[in-house]
């Protein structure tokens, strides 16, 4: 018979930059499966600058990438005991931004970004939640499709979407990205899409160009 059991749970995440009044934008971006985000956060070193603040939070769950030795890697969840693992990264998500927010401007710009599995993880974090944010980007990834339609709808009906992709991205094929189509008329959100000659990577170019779009209310 199972049985379950509640306890404090010590988690660690990344920070770029240095939390102050004078920090105008917060990004909170999330790995994808089998990184770190001691690594990950410097993939966003090509947009750090003194008034935005960069945060990297890491998945829950870590082990070997390869046998019982070597490389280690993170991930948010997999198919087993899917449902509590999503409201346990919610939880502790959800608290590592109370955290970074308690020492900034209460007017801040917030971008929420998931790279891969990150994008399914982050977009579960903008409609779950009441987490203040203003704009969603879904890097080589798409919405889940057990996202609450009618709060989904709710949350991202003001929110800037971007679904940005590499045209050689070898996971995002035909299939997958008529999913996203298909869940984003299912909760009635239009992302604007950008993509890129590369895989299924972070591009450095990409970056520099979401970072210099102005946030729709600015």
């Amino acid at each position: 018979m199972e049985k379950r059991i509640q306890f404090q749970f010590n988690g660690r995440y990344e920070v770029l930059g240095t939390a102050s009044e004078q920090v105008e934008e917060l990004w909170f971006v999330c790995h994808g499966h089998g990184q770190l985000a001691k690594y990950f956060i410097r993939k966003f070193e090509s947009i750090a600058q003194p008034n935005r603040l960069i945060v990297a939070p890491e998945g829950l769950f870590r082990y070997y990438l390869q046998g019982f030795s070597g490389r280690v890697g993170a991930t948010w969840m997999t198919k087993e005991d899917r449902v509590n693992d999503i409201d346990n990264y919610i939880t502790y998500l959800s608290a590592v931004y109370h955290e970074v927010r308690s020492g900034l401007p209460k007017d801040i710009k917030t971008t929420f970004l998931g790279f891969s599995q990150g994008a399914a993880t982050i977009s579960r974090l903008a409609t779950m939640t009441d987490l203040e944010f203003d704009r969603l980007v879904l890097w080589a990834g798409i919405f889940p499709p057990d996202l609450p339609p009618l709060k989904s709808t709710d949350r991202l009906k003001d929110k800037q979407c971007f679904l940005i992709y590499g045209l050689q991205d070898e996971f995002l094929t035909d299939a997958r990205i008529q999913e996203q189509e298909s869940i984003a008329r299912q909760i009635k959100v239009t992302p604007e899409s950008i993509s890129f000659e590369g895989k299924h990577e972070l591009s450095d170019q990409i970056l520099q160009q979401l970072a210099a779009k102005p946030y729709r209310h600015q």
